[in-house]
C-alpha cells in the first residue's frame, strides 16, 4: 500500500528538483508550491467548486442518458439477428467517428454552454456501450438458456434474472472505459464550446499564462477521473453483479 504513495513523494521530489534547476522559466514549469498556491487560491474564490460541478453535471447528464438507451439496443441487437443486421454497420461507423469531429455541428445547433458538451459526450459514449452490450450477449453461455428454459423462465423473467446479470461484468468493464473518454471529451469540449468547467478553466488558464493554475487544473481532472473509475468499480458489490462474475 505504501508503494503508490513513495511513487508519488518522489515524483514531486523529482519535479520540485527540476522547475528549482531553472531548467525552464518558471512561467513555463511552475514549481509544486507555486501549484499548490494556485489550488488553494481556486479553491477560496470557489471557481474550482464551480467548474467541477458544471463538469460533472455535463459528464453525468450525457453519460446517464447513453447508458438508458445504450443497454436497450444493445440487447434488442444482441438478441435479433435481422436487427443486428440493420443497425451493426451504422453503429459502427458512428463508434469509430471521433466524437470532438461533432464539435462544429454541436455548436451551431446547441450554441455555448451545457448542451454541446452533453450531445459530445452522448455520442461518445453511446455507440461504444451499444456494441458492448451486443457482444456480452453473444458471449452468453448457451446453457443458461437452456436451464432458464427448464425452469420455464420468459419474457422480463429471463431478462432481469438470466441476461442482464450475465452481462454486467463485461457491461461494468465498459463502462468504465466510456466513462473515462467521456471525462476526456468534456474537458476538449469545455475548451472550445463551454463557458464554465474544468475544460474551460484550462484553456482560460493558458490564454492568461497562468501555468501554476494549468497544471492545479490538470491535477483536478486526473483525480476526478479516477474517481470515477472507483465509483463504477463499486457495480461489482451488487448481488446480481456478483453472481455474474462468479458464475
Amino acid at each position: 500500500m505504501l508503494l503508490p504513495v513513495v511513487t508519488a513523494v518522489i515524483s514531486v521530489l523529482v519535479w520540485w528538483i527540476a522547475a528549482e534547476a531553472r531548467y525552464f522559466p518558471p512561467s513555463s514549469f511552475p514549481s509544486p508550491p507555486a501549484v499548490w498556491l494556485g489550488f488553494v487560491s481556486e479553491v477560496q474564490t470557489g471557481r474550482l467548486t464551480r467548474n467541477l460541478i458544471a463538469s460533472f453535471y455535463r459528464v453525468g447528464v450525457g453519460f446517464l442518458l447513453a447508458v438508458v438507451l445504450s443497454l436497450p439496443i444493445g440487447l434488442l441487437m444482441g438478441q435479433n439477428e435481422r436487427l443486428r443486421a440493420a443497425l451493426l454497420p451504422s453503429v459502427n461507423f458512428f463508434r469509430a467517428l471521433s466524437p470532438l469531429a461533432w464539435i462544429p455541428f454541436a455548436v451551431l445547433w446547441f450554441g455555448i454552454g451545457d448542451a454541446p458538451a452533453i450531445f459530445l459526450i452522448f455520442m461518445a459514449s453511446f455507440f461504444p456501450l451499444s456494441l458492448a452490450v451486443l457482444a456480452a450477449v453473444a458471449n452468453i453461455p448457451a446453457v443458461y438458456y437452456q436451464v432458464a428454459q427448464d425452469y420455464q423462465l420468459t419474457g422480463a423473467r429471463l431478462l432481469f434474472e438470466v441476461t442482464i446479470p450475465a452481462i454486467m461484468p463485461q457491461y461494468i468493464t465498459s463502462l468504465r472505459v466510456a466513462a473515462g473518454v467521456a471525462w476526456m471529451v468534456v474537458v476538449a469540449a469545455e475548451m472550445l464550446a463551454g463557458k464554465d468547467g474544468l475544460g474551460f478553466a484550462v484553456w482560460d488558464s493558458r490564454n492568461g499564462l497562468r501555468t501554476d493554475l494549468l497544471v492545479c487544473q490538470m491535477f483536478v481532472i486526473g483525480a476526478m477521473g479516477v474517481a470515477l473509475d472507483r465509483a463504477l468499480v463499486q457495480l461489482t458489490r451488487l448481488p446480481s453483479v456478483r453472481w455474474g462474475y462468479e458464475r
